[in-house]
Protein backbone atom coordinates (compact mmCIF):
# COMPACT_ATOMS: atom_id res chain seq x y z
CA UNK A 1 0.00 0.00 0.00
CA UNK A 2 1.13 3.14 -0.84
CA UNK A 3 1.31 6.67 1.44
CA UNK A 4 0.65 10.00 1.21
CA UNK A 5 1.24 13.03 3.08
CA UNK A 6 -3.01 13.82 2.95
CA UNK A 7 -6.30 12.08 2.35
CA UNK A 8 -7.47 12.93 -0.88
CA UNK A 9 -10.92 14.53 -1.18
CA UNK A 10 -12.83 11.75 -1.73
CA UNK A 11 -11.31 9.73 0.61
CA UNK A 12 -12.50 11.91 3.07
CA UNK A 13 -15.77 12.35 1.12
CA UNK A 14 -16.35 8.33 1.42
CA UNK A 15 -15.45 8.49 5.28
CA UNK A 16 -17.98 11.05 6.23
CA UNK A 17 -20.46 9.65 4.11
CA UNK A 18 -19.66 6.19 5.42
CA UNK A 19 -20.12 7.61 9.22
CA UNK A 20 -23.25 9.50 8.21
CA UNK A 21 -24.95 6.27 6.79
CA UNK A 22 -23.60 4.04 10.01
CA UNK A 23 -25.26 6.39 11.98
CA UNK A 24 -28.90 6.09 9.94
CA UNK A 25 -28.46 2.43 9.82
CA UNK A 26 -28.42 2.31 13.66
CA UNK A 27 -31.22 4.47 14.33
CA UNK A 28 -33.19 2.88 11.54
CA UNK A 29 -32.55 -0.34 12.85
CA UNK A 30 -34.67 -0.46 15.45
CA UNK A 31 -37.63 -3.09 15.15
CA UNK A 32 -36.30 -4.71 12.40
CA UNK A 33 -35.84 -8.30 14.41
CA UNK A 34 -39.56 -8.16 14.55
CA UNK A 35 -39.52 -7.31 10.59
CA UNK A 36 -37.32 -10.05 10.22
CA UNK A 37 -39.19 -12.75 12.05
CA UNK A 38 -42.36 -11.29 9.57
CA UNK A 39 -40.20 -11.79 6.29
CA UNK A 40 -38.57 -14.96 7.03
CA UNK A 41 -42.41 -16.37 8.54
CA UNK A 42 -43.56 -15.07 4.90
CA UNK A 43 -40.69 -16.97 2.83
CA UNK A 44 -39.17 -13.75 1.50
CA UNK A 45 -35.62 -13.86 0.16
CA UNK A 46 -35.37 -11.06 -2.49
CA UNK A 47 -34.98 -7.30 -2.51
CA UNK A 48 -38.96 -6.92 -1.47
CA UNK A 49 -39.64 -5.84 1.78
CA UNK A 50 -36.29 -4.03 1.99
CA UNK A 51 -36.29 -1.58 4.54
CA UNK A 52 -34.60 1.58 4.53
CA UNK A 53 -32.61 0.37 7.15
CA UNK A 54 -31.19 -2.55 4.68
CA UNK A 55 -30.69 -0.29 1.76
CA UNK A 56 -28.72 1.70 4.00
CA UNK A 57 -26.76 -1.34 5.34
CA UNK A 58 -25.79 -2.04 1.61
CA UNK A 59 -24.97 1.23 0.99
CA UNK A 60 -22.21 0.84 3.57
CA UNK A 61 -21.05 -2.33 2.60
CA UNK A 62 -19.96 -1.19 -0.93
CA UNK A 63 -19.14 2.18 -0.06
CA UNK A 64 -16.54 0.62 2.41
CA UNK A 65 -15.14 -1.29 0.02
CA UNK A 66 -14.80 1.11 -2.73
CA UNK A 67 -12.80 3.31 0.23
CA UNK A 68 -10.67 -0.08 0.69
CA UNK A 69 -9.95 0.06 -2.75
CA UNK A 70 -9.42 3.95 -3.02
CA UNK A 71 -6.90 3.00 0.38
CA UNK A 72 -5.34 -0.05 -1.69
CA UNK A 73 -4.92 2.35 -4.81
CA UNK A 74 -3.96 5.91 -3.25
CA UNK A 75 -2.37 5.05 0.32
CA UNK A 76 -2.88 6.77 3.66
CA UNK A 77 -1.06 9.24 4.98
CA UNK A 78 1.73 8.33 7.16
CA UNK A 79 1.49 8.96 10.89
CA UNK A 80 1.78 12.19 12.27
CA UNK A 81 5.37 12.10 13.34
CA UNK A 82 6.43 12.66 17.21
CA UNK A 83 3.64 9.80 18.24
CA UNK A 84 5.25 6.81 20.28
CA UNK A 85 5.46 3.39 18.61
CA UNK A 86 2.42 1.52 20.48
CA UNK A 87 0.13 4.78 19.64
CA UNK A 88 0.65 4.25 15.73
CA UNK A 89 0.41 0.46 15.77
CA UNK A 90 -2.99 0.74 18.26
CA UNK A 91 -4.16 3.40 15.33
CA UNK A 92 -3.50 1.09 12.81
CA UNK A 93 -5.41 -2.34 14.57
CA UNK A 94 -7.84 0.03 15.50
CA UNK A 95 -8.57 0.95 11.99
CA UNK A 96 -8.21 -2.92 11.00
CA UNK A 97 -11.07 -3.19 13.29
CA UNK A 98 -12.78 -0.77 12.30
CA UNK A 99 -12.76 -1.98 8.55
CA UNK A 100 -13.29 -5.49 9.60
CA UNK A 101 -16.60 -4.63 11.69
CA UNK A 102 -17.81 -1.99 9.00
CA UNK A 103 -17.82 -5.12 6.57
CA UNK A 104 -18.78 -7.81 8.84
CA UNK A 105 -21.83 -5.98 10.02
CA UNK A 106 -23.48 -5.53 6.72
CA UNK A 107 -22.45 -9.07 5.42
CA UNK A 108 -24.34 -10.45 8.84
CA UNK A 109 -27.08 -8.60 8.08
CA UNK A 110 -27.76 -9.53 4.27
CA UNK A 111 -27.13 -13.20 5.99
CA UNK A 112 -30.10 -12.73 8.22
CA UNK A 113 -32.23 -10.94 5.69
CA UNK A 114 -31.56 -12.88 2.50
CA UNK A 115 -30.85 -16.14 3.38
CA UNK A 116 -33.08 -16.02 7.00
CA UNK A 117 -29.91 -17.12 8.96
CA UNK A 118 -31.19 -16.15 12.80
CA UNK A 119 -27.53 -16.53 14.23
CA UNK A 120 -26.42 -14.21 11.90
CA UNK A 121 -29.37 -11.57 12.96
CA UNK A 122 -27.84 -11.88 16.70
CA UNK A 123 -24.10 -12.34 15.70
CA UNK A 124 -25.83 -8.68 13.60
CA UNK A 125 -26.42 -6.87 17.10
CA UNK A 126 -23.52 -8.44 18.96
CA UNK A 127 -21.02 -6.90 15.48
CA UNK A 128 -23.19 -3.60 15.62
CA UNK A 129 -22.62 -2.94 19.22
CA UNK A 130 -18.49 -3.56 18.89
CA UNK A 131 -18.89 -1.31 15.46
CA UNK A 132 -20.37 1.76 17.66
CA UNK A 133 -17.87 1.21 20.58
CA UNK A 134 -15.35 1.30 18.01
CA UNK A 135 -16.68 3.94 16.29
CA UNK A 136 -16.43 5.62 20.12
CA UNK A 137 -12.97 4.90 20.50
CA UNK A 138 -12.06 6.11 16.85
CA UNK A 139 -13.90 9.53 17.84
CA UNK A 140 -12.33 9.92 21.37
CA UNK A 141 -9.31 9.33 20.15
CA UNK A 142 -9.58 11.80 16.86
CA UNK A 143 -10.85 14.57 19.60
CA UNK A 144 -7.38 14.09 21.80
CA UNK A 145 -5.48 13.77 19.42
CA UNK A 146 -6.92 17.38 18.14
CA UNK A 147 -7.72 19.00 21.38
CA UNK A 148 -4.90 17.45 23.94
CA UNK A 149 -1.60 16.53 22.22
CA UNK A 150 -2.68 19.54 19.48
CA UNK A 151 -1.02 17.45 16.32
CA UNK A 152 -3.11 17.62 13.09
CA UNK A 153 -4.32 14.54 12.94
CA UNK A 154 -8.15 15.60 13.13
CA UNK A 155 -7.62 18.46 10.53
CA UNK A 156 -6.09 15.70 8.02
CA UNK A 157 -10.12 13.92 8.02
CA UNK A 158 -11.58 17.77 8.72
CA UNK A 159 -9.04 20.18 6.34
CA UNK A 160 -11.53 23.24 7.53
CA UNK A 161 -10.25 22.83 11.10
CA UNK A 162 -7.50 25.33 12.08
Amino acid sequence: MATRSAYSGFQITLHWLIAILIAAAWFLGDGMGRVLDQRIAAGTTGIEGNTLHVWTGGAVFLLVLIRLVVRMASGVPDPVAGNPDWQDRAALWGHRALYLFMILVPALGAAAWYGHVKPAAEAHEIAVNLLVILIGGHTLMALYHHYVVRDGTLRRMLPFLR
